[in-house]
């Protein structure tokens, strides 16, 4: 992307013939370097969101039989489809066939015709509602901190109430740093400094149940869920929707695999790596998902809050929660760069084919760092575009407090099409699986049940917007 995205006719000409192959991959980008271990990290970054501290909840409307049992489903359907779509990634032979750069590309050479600008406004759209919704989710981490010592050092009485604006104006000015780096395949150790962060603060949510169920020896909750009476019924259908749809989207990650495919090298070949990364990061995942759903449930019963880390479902100790929001910022500071570097990366190679030959959009400055052998390539065009969507996101987060209702939409729009149909409907075409075979018949049977759930994830999402909308008051939401 990028930088890459531009042949390197330079690195072949300034190298000997014999060497060029050693420099360059077989599309004549420069070599690919990644590895089962950076395709993993950047996998869990992108998976293991602070959504997992909400899985409590989730489970609370579900029960220990429904709760765990979807996670599962879910943590299946999302293997399977990943593993159809890393078969996408070169179109015809899987080792020497044209590379798919990304997910639209896939759809592009494999589709084509009106589905691919179908899947590329939704796969930007959902990329977009994505980054509004961790900038509102680490700012709330950022003033759970500042809230947790504001109790500690009142005794619990005073409430604490503050403004979540200065919060997400630091953390856009951060994103609008890092989004300078030009390449997704650049960001590999952001990856797994998030990736670190996303275990840090799941461990700790998992050590404090645990901690919890120990001290008062009892494990609350029941098989179906929270109970009529607590809620209404029609609270706990819409609730129960919620939840399958919080989970279903925790694991929503095929909108960048292509992507993140594109930066493995070769051989063994993409597919194989990419398999196996998925395999390990998805049952990583559902381990910690399992764990700290259930233990937060048991800890809680049917009062576990929406995030166990910043609703105050603990109090003490406050140090060891400072910890905990301090890693899920870090955390959702690189996840919004490996969600954000594929739309970069799109409208900068737009530009650069709609306009060629503007000094703008092409022209890169060569600016020395101190300690680093090679120079920073400062592209004008990157600068300002870059900057502005950062800024763009900020203020709808201000603007739109609410905006997790609104992104669990995007998620329900997303989900079906990009995690389930795409990768369905070119695994058929690219392995020519014949029509009402078995295998086409199962395939089409798991996409509608998945479209099903999308549908419902999405009813309940609209009316968690419908709420908030009677209190909606702009750049003006305090917690």
């Amino acid at each position: 992307m990028g930088d890459n995205q531009r042949q390197v006719f330079d690195v072949s000409m300034a190298i000997p013939s014999h060497n060029v192959s050693e420099c360059v991959d077989d599309d004549g980008r420069l070599k690919r370097t990644g590895t089962i271990c950076t395709a993993t990290a950047h996998i869990i970054t992108a998976v293991i969101g602070s959504g997992v501290l909400s899985l409590a909840w989730a489970i609370a409307q579900l029960g220990w039989i429904a709760g765990p049992a979807v996670m599962l489903l879910f943590s299946f359907v999302t293997y399977y489809t990943s593993s159809l779509l890393t078969d996408c990634y070169r179109t015809g032979d899987p080792v020497s066939g044209k590379r798919n750069y990304t997910y639209t590309d896939a759809v592009r050479s494999i589709l084509g015709g009106y589905k691919v600008k179908a899947c590329g406004l939704i796969q930007y759209l959902n990329l977009f509602g994505i980054s509004i919704g961790y900038t509102i989710a680490a700012s709330i981490s950022m003033m759970a901190i500042k809230r947790s010592n504001c109790f500690h050092e009142s005794g619990g009485k005073n409430p604490c109430h503050m403004s979540s604006n200065p919060y997400m104006i630091m953390f856009g000015v951060t994103e609008i740093l890092l989004s300078q780096i030009p390449d997704f395949d650049q960001i590999w150790w952001l990856s797994i400094v998030a990736a670190v962060m996303s275990f840090t603060y799941s461990g700790i949510g998992l050590g404090l149940g645990i901690a919890k169920v120990a001290a008062t020896g009892t494990f609350k909750g029941s098989l179906t869920g929270i109970s009529i009476g607590t809620v209404t019924q029609a609270q706990k259908i819409w609730r129960s929707l919620q939840a399958i749809g919080d989970i279903a989207f925790a694991y929503s990650f095929s909108v960048i695999l292509i992507e993140i495919q594109d930066t493995v090298k070769s051989p063994p070949e993409e597919a194989k790596t990419m398999k196996k990364a998925t395999k390990l990061s998805i049952a990583v995942t559902t381990v910690f998902y399992m764990l700290c759903g259930s233990m937060g449930y048991a800890s809680f019963g049917d009062f576990a809050p929406g995030n166990l880390l910043t609703g105050f479902g603990f109090f003490n100790p406050f140090w060891l929660l400072d910890i905990a929001n301090a890693a899920i910022i870090i955390h959702l500071v690189g996840a919004y760069q490996v969600f954000c570097q594929p739309i970069f990366a799109f409208i900068e190679k737009w530009a650069t084919q709609r306009w060629p030959e503007s000094y703008f959009i092409t022209k890169e400055f060569k600016i020395p760092v101190p300690g680093y052998r090679h120079p920073y390539k400062l592209n004008m065009f990157r600068l300002v575009w870059r900057t502005g969507f950062v800024m763009l996101t900020t203020v709808i987060s201000m603007l739109l407090p609410f905006f997790n209702d609104v992104v669990g939409i995007l998620g329900a729009l997303g989900f079906w099409p990009l995690t389930v149909y795409f990768p369905v409907e070119m695994y058929i075409q690219q392995k020519k699986i014949s029509k009402w075979s078995s295998r086409w018949i199962c395939l089409k049977m798991l996409s509608m049940a998945c479209l099903m759930i999308s549908i419902v994830a999405g009813a309940g999402s609209i009316v968690g917007v419908i709420l908030d909308l009677k209190v909606y008051k702009p750049f003006k939401t305090t917690y």
